[in-house]
């Protein structure tokens, strides 16, 4: 073995403690062609070193409809394989299965899964801490208990969300629990609207992150938001991107807006893109401070909404509220008990 792949078979051997496997459950590892190979190598050698029962199902790739496009997948109408999975306690997905009617229901069975997509690098950075949970159910709780969601930024964005009708996807960076899924990395959590429920101006800053485009908004695109759905994009290059985009899908559910939350990993880095367009963009997604805005589908948190069109949209610099409490000021979190623990200095 190499020292690379010993300190990734190290890594996921912490990971799977982490998702509690044990010697007496079954781990699957989800694959599809010979992407991440060394990454399904890896999790088997340390499931075995734990001394689970492991298996990797490899599968042929997904029929693809527009690119970028989420919830087909290498399942897609393959009984047989996801009768096979629900015999696993724990799944490894390194294929995506994000935002499928087979995810939800290798849930509803029961099973724990962890999507494992971004590049060793980034997993090595951001590892989950057990404090990057307790930090994640407060947020969790807070948006549980709340009735609206306000965000604001300099730029001119001015959005409230009703909530209350949907669950809250909590991503805290390993799946722990009967029926949990998680991503290996995260730590934030997020809210969907209720139906309907969202009213006002979204205005996405120079630097803000356009997902799955991996790239750093170059200019202010205003998005104009009535009754949950974005009904005007303003804006140069990156809005007429936007619309286009939105457009190819033929698809009216893909202008609804989809979750909202903020990220908790004082490990993320923003400028991660500059680097590696490659990254599926936890680093944005889960930043310390960051507003997640998105939008498409609301159907992984039990909304009817399942267009594959689906954008995620982290902003910089926002200011956001729950019933009317500052919870992320310019970009920082203000409340304790979510703030990040810094290292003391020796």
């Amino acid at each position: 073995m190499t020292v690379e792949f010993q300190e990734m078979v190290s890594l996921f051997k912490k990971q799977l403690e982490l998702c509690k496997l044990k010697r007496s459950e079954t781990m699957a590892v989800l694959t599809s062609g010979e992407i991440r190979a060394d990454y399904a190598k890896a999790f088997l050698t340390a499931a075995s070193e734990i001394g689970a029962n492991a298996f990797e199902l490899k599968l042929p790739p997904a029929k693809q409809g527009a690119s970028g496009s989420f919830g087909i997948t290498p399942l897609t109408d393959n009984r047989v394989a996801v009768e096979c999975l629900k015999k696993a306690d724990l799944v490894i997905d390194l294929v995506l299965l994000l935002f499928s009617k087979e995810q939800l229901e290798l849930q509803d069975a029961g099973v724990r899964i962890l999507l494992v997509v971004e590049p060793f690098d980034v997993i090595k950075r951001m590892f989950p801490k057990e404090s990057d949970k307790e930090r994640v159910l407060y947020a969790t709780q807070l948006l549980r208990n709340a009735k609206e969601l306000r965000f604001t930024n300099k730029a001119g964005s001015d959005v409230t969300y009703q909530l209350g009708q949907y669950p809250i996807l909590t991503e805290y960076g390993f799946a722990d629990e009967p029926g949990r899924w998680d991503h290996l990395p995260s730590c934030f959590s997020a809210a969907t609207s209720n139906d309907g429920g969202v009213d006002g101006v979204v205005v996405l800053d120079k630097g803000d992150i356009f997902f799955p485009f991996n790239r750093y908004f170059q200019d202010q695109v205003k998005l104009t938001i009535k009754g949950g759905f974005v009904t005007d994009i303003e804006g140069g290059f990156d809005a007429m991107l936007m619309r286009d985009y939105i457009e190819s899908f033929n698809d009216p559910r893909a202008y609804a807006i989809s979750h909202i939350g903020w990220g908790l990993n004082e490990r993320a880095q923003w400028h991660s893109l500059a680097f590696d367009d490659q990254v599926f963009g936890m680093d944005g997604r889960a930043f310390y401070g960051n507003v997640l805005f998105s939008l498409g589908p609301n159907s992984e948190l039990g909304g009817n909404n399942d267009t594959p069109c689906h954008l995620d949209l982290p902003m910089k610099n926002c200011t956001l509220y729950l019933d009317g409490k500052l919870i992320v000021k310019d970009g920082d979190i203000v409340i304790d008990e979510m703030k990040a623990v810094k290292p003391q200095l020796a």
